[in-house]
């Protein structure tokens, strides 16, 4: 049976979105890879590059990433359950 932990797949993008905004805050800082950190000022409502801009925009990224995957996971193990059970 193919089915995702929807819930592991969530956090483990979440922990992705956590470190890669803090990258992004940490080099921006030191003037590295400015225009994707303009982009992430315009995307997400609580990033820039101060400290507390950073934090909010790494807890921004994580909850976001992390709904948007499990709700991805959920509807694979909804559609994988629906096929399994057409057969």
């Amino acid at each position: 049976m193919n089915h995702l932990n929807a819930f592991a797949f969530g956090g483990s993008a979440a922990i992705v979105a956590l470190v890669g905004m803090m990258l992004l805050g940490l080099l921006g800082n030191f003037g590295v890879y400015m225009g994707a950190v303009e982009m992430m000022e315009a995307w997400h409502m609580f990033f820039s590059l101060t400290l507390g801009g950073i934090i909010a925009g790494m807890i921004e990224g994580a909850v976001m990433s992390f709904f948007l995957f499990w709700i991805f996971a959920w509807l694979y193990n909804q559609l994988v359950a629906n096929s399994e059970s057409k057969r």
